[in-house]
């Protein structure tokens, strides 16, 4: 019988220490470099400054009087969806509808959305940035335009089903590339 007793009673002693404390909470933490710009060369009628953090655009695709071309950052797993099309003198409200009514289609999704209005006077370029809440399918979405001979709209995506404080980071980071793009937008004549 002592040689269950003692070899127990050695175990309790032992075991009997501190009072156990929870783990704390772990947080992910999601660093992104700074972000470097450098002008782009694509062949259509405008320049922008692109985060190097990108790829390079590689093509421009061609869907009729559009064209598109995508900034892709496979580190973040989203794209910027970029369309630009030529202003007629009949087509500027409808391309001001079609920006408007796409944004307006994540409403179902979304918690939120906000609109920040755009003007650079002396480069002539004129938008907005709408900024979608919640789980929606994309964060940002923008247009910019001279009202004469341009438009250009975007679209960030992400390559996951949108849950909204997952991704909210890397869209706060693509935010302000998108910015970026809108406010150094130069117009080729």
């Amino acid at each position: 019988m002592k040689r269950i007793v003692f070899p127990l009673l050695s175990l309790f002693m032992i075991g009997c220490g501190n009072d156990p404390l929870p783990k704390p909470k772990g947080y992910l933490r999601l660093d992104y470099p700074e972000a470097k710009y450098q002008k782009t060369d694509i062949p259509l009628p405008f320049t922008f400054e692109q985060n190097k953090l990108s790829d390079p655009i590689r093509k421009v695709k061609s869907l009729g009087s559009t064209k598109g071309i995508e900034v892709k950052y496979p580190k973040l797993k989203a794209t910027i969806y970029l369309n630009y099309k030529t202003v007629t003198s009949t087509n500027l409200d409808s391309l001001l509808r079609d920006a408007q009514n796409l944004t307006q289609k994540h409403t179902m999704k979304a918690d939120e959305i906000s609109q920040n209005l755009y003007e650079n006077i002396e480069q002539n370029v004129f938008g907005m940035l709408y900024e979608v809440g919640g789980n929606a399918a994309s964060q940002s979405q923008f247009y910019v335009s001279d009202s004469i001979n341009h438009f250009l709209s975007g679209s960030l995506y992400f390559y996951a089903k949108p849950n909204y404080d997952s991704i909210y980071p890397a869209s706060e980071y693509l935010k302000n590339d998108i910015k970026r793009i809108m406010e150094s937008i130069e117009w080729i004549k």
